[in-house]
């Protein structure tokens, strides 16, 4: 999901930064989420989802994200893959 956040830009006119969300897997550590969100320039936010797997099916869960730049989230994301398989021990 993409979503626009205005700011003013140096002229004074107002520049657009489209923003990207990256979901957070249930289960993941609140240590490793807040390593990420200061490593990478990243918030996080809660955001409601609809979840479609096994006796979900079109349950609405909160479910938190983190918020940025695409090519933060793109880091952030290999990042959180490689701690969390670690953290499983793959």
């Amino acid at each position: 999901m993409s979503e626009d956040n205005s700011q003013m830009d140096a002229t004074g006119e107002e520049a657009q930064t489209e923003l990207f969300d990256l979901l957070i897997p249930p289960g993941v550590p609140s240590k490793l989420i807040i390593e990420i969100a200061k490593k990478f320039d990243v918030t996080v936010v809660e955001r409601k989802e609809r979840l479609y797997f096994a006796n979900m099916e079109g349950d609405e869960r909160e479910l938190l994200a983190f918020r940025g730049k695409r090519e933060n989230l793109e880091e952030a994301h290999v990042y959180l893959m490689e701690k969390l398989k670690e953290f499983i021990g793959e």
